[in-house]
């Protein structure tokens, strides 16, 4: 994080924290009650276009579609929303970016914006009324979405936290009363669990959400893709030491994870195979919403933990993080714009938030207390996943390389050629440095 960006986000805690010395509730308003208002008119004949994802929860996609709703209700826009898998909205951004046209506002994932900055409406005036009007963005929002400390690039969405999901009857039964909170444990919970025959997995394939975990593996252990000055160390004794962990933890997961993709473990889950896994809140949700009695029977048992701290000594959480851009081609910016102050207004963004049962948490301060997080002691774990994300391009600055080498999954196969014996980790350390080197050096 800049100099900048650090001074910013102790500014405004300290003005949260000020706040919430003379009551909650005071804190989660004031900045709503000083604010003054903004609205962009749309051109005349303006229509327009989203590209979202859309992944596992209905809920999400119900309440978006009310909100767009309301959007044509108010101001007489039309609004075609394509809804797209992760993997699929990458691909066809980059493609709208470079040959200028396509869809006027896409909703994607990561550092997808620092693929293309160039391309990109500047949202700066928009982002800085929001941020005053709801408590200030979280560091991560700004470090993905406004890079150079001035510039912003496109609006941060949120992120879906990638938490810890198990069944607390067979994690009990493995001899362990409360989750792991640290590494060691970890490991031990693991092996256990596979001796009952209730074994854990997570995904060692492509998955744009769910392999984040191997972020998180490295962090723990003390490595990191680049330095602060941008330059690629993941071959280090770190990594080797992290990458040694995750071979034995991998050695206790259910076959097959190595091909698995982020609906593998849903999947997975829901049918029985595995007690522990990384994900979204998406696993409890359909549990709640299932048709299917047993399934619904089994959301009681399950629960959620931040994963268990390493070596590091501190939290190393790494989120799906979702942005939301305006592409610079678009015919219709001022409706562009007054599409997406209108979706994160409090009016529409809250009931969102509660649509999608806790599945994206919210990336302005102000929506902390939202009744999505107080409703279901289960969802509480999800509320912090952007205040408390760390960038996939730890530990250096956020841009074409960091989005390059995240969208090319090199953190992730790296794991999985350790754990799964393809390589040495020291192999597949060097084969990751050479990888992020290219980008680097660009």
């Amino acid at each position: 994080m800049s100099d900048f960006n650090r001074r910013k986000f102790l500014e405004g805690t300290a003005g949260v924290a000020a706040a919430a010395s003379v009551g909650a509730g005071t804190a989660l308003f004031a900045p709503f009650a000083h604010a003054q208002n903004m609205s962009f008119k749309p051109e005349k004949g303006a229509k327009l276009r989203v590209l979202r994802w859309s992944r596992f929860v209905q809920g999400d996609i119900d309440a978006y579609m009310a909100n767009v709703k309301k959007f044509t209700e108010a101001t007489g826009v039309e609004v075609r929303v394509d809804n797209e898998g992760w993997e699929d909205v990458r691909p066809k951004a980059a493609v709208a970016a470079n040959t200028g046209a396509g869809p006027d506002i896409i909703l994607s994932t990561n550092d997808d914006a620092n693929l293309y900055p160039d391309k990109l409406l500047d949202v700066t005036d928009l982002a800085e009324y929001l941020g005053k009007k709801y408590g200030g963005w979280y560091p991560a929002g700004e470090t993905f979405m406004r890079p150079d400390g001035k510039r912003w690039l496109g609006l941060p969405l949120g992120a879906s936290g990638s938490l810890i999901v198990y069944r607390e009857s067979m994690v009990k039964a493995a001899g362990f009363a409360t989750f792991p909170k640290n590494t060691d444990d970890f490991l031990k919970l693991y092996k256990a669990l596979k001796e009952k025959g209730t074994p854990g997995g997570m995904a060692l394939g492509n998955a744009t959400g769910d392999s984040t975990w191997c972020n998180w593996l490295v962090w723990s252990h003390g490595g990191k893709l680049v330095d602060k000055s941008n330059k690629v160390v993941i071959d280090s004794p770190e990594t080797i030491k992290a990458l040694e962990y995750g071979k034995e933890l991998y050695a206790n997961f259910i076959p097959g994870t190595l091909s698995w993709l982020d609906p593998n473990n849903n999947k997975a889950f829901l049918d029985g195979q595995i007690s522990v896994t990384n994900n979204g809140i998406s696993i409890y949700y359909a549990a709640k919403n299932s048709p299917d009695p047993k399934i619904k029977e089994m959301a009681a048992d399950i629960n959620h933990a931040v994963f268990p701290i390493g070596p590091v000594g501190v939290p190393t959480e790494s989120h799906l993080f979702f942005n939301q851009m305006i592409m610079k081609y678009t015919k219709f910016p001022q409706a562009s714009k007054e599409f997406l102050r209108f979706m994160m207004e409090k009016e529409q963004f809250d009931p969102w938030l509660q649509g999608g049962g806790g599945y994206v948490a919210q990336p302005l301060r102000y929506y902390e207390n939202s009744a999505i997080w107080s409703s279901d002691p289960k969802n509480l774990p999800y509320r912090d996943s952007v205040k408390n994300l760390r960038p996939g391009g730890y530990d250096g600055k956020l841009g074409y390389a960091s989005a390059g080498a995240a969208a090319d999954f090199i953190i992730p196969n790296m794991v999985a050629e350790a754990a799964s014996g393809s390589k040495t980790p020291k192999e597949a350390a060097e084969r990751a440095q050479k990888r992020a080197e290219r980008y680097y050096k660009l």
